[in-house]
């Protein structure tokens, strides 16, 4: 009966731990409008991101953003950022197109398709659309080749992800 008392205790702890692991922006508020300086009628650089909680035995993180509204048949992808330091907690540095940063911050493709980020540009009257920055604790850093997209970063993430959470900003194009 203890035995059961324990795992149980011990399953709480971890489930409370991954729900506390959270992602936000300075630059807008979740749910809310994406700051036209990180779209395509702006500057395209992309938003600060920090966060907070992830599970202790984190060794990378991997961020995703795309818009599942796009007019295409999958979500359409703007940035890919992977092998994220386990000992980061904000992704404020990562800019322009390089694939890879001193820190070991890897980019891959996105769907426009360029290496590095590109921000929301919703085709003109399409409404608002949703832009979904993904975030996943893994515990593994991924060994990748160069030009990856999502899709490979996400098959190679299968089985490693201990946490993920999300931040969603919104956006359109009148």
């Amino acid at each position: 009966m203890k035995k059961i008392f324990l795992v149980g205790y011990l399953m709480a702890a971890i489930n409370l731990h991954a729900q506390e692991f959270k992602i936000s922006s300075p630059d807008f508020a979740s749910n809310g409008t994406i700051p036209t300086q990180f779209t395509c009628q702006g500057a395209n650089k992309p938003p600060k991101l920090s966060w907070s909680g992830a599970p202790t035995t984190t060794k990378s993180f991997v961020l995703i953003c795309d818009d599942p509204d796009a007019p295409s048949a999958t979500p359409w992808v703007h940035w890919v950022v992977y092998n994220i330091p386990a000992t980061k907690t904000s992704l404020d540095q990562v800019s322009g197109r390089s694939e890879q940063f001193a820190d070991g911050t890897r980019q891959g493709s996105n769907s426009f398709p360029k290496r590095g980020y590109d921000g929301p540009c919703p085709p003109v009257g399409h409404g608002v659309h949703h832009y979904h920055f993904k975030l996943y604790a893994l515990d593994t850093v991924l060994t990748l080749k160069s030009t990856v997209t999502k899709d490979t970063v996400v098959n190679a993430m299968q089985g490693h992800i201990l946490a993920q959470t999300e931040v969603v900003g919104t956006y359109e194009r009148k």
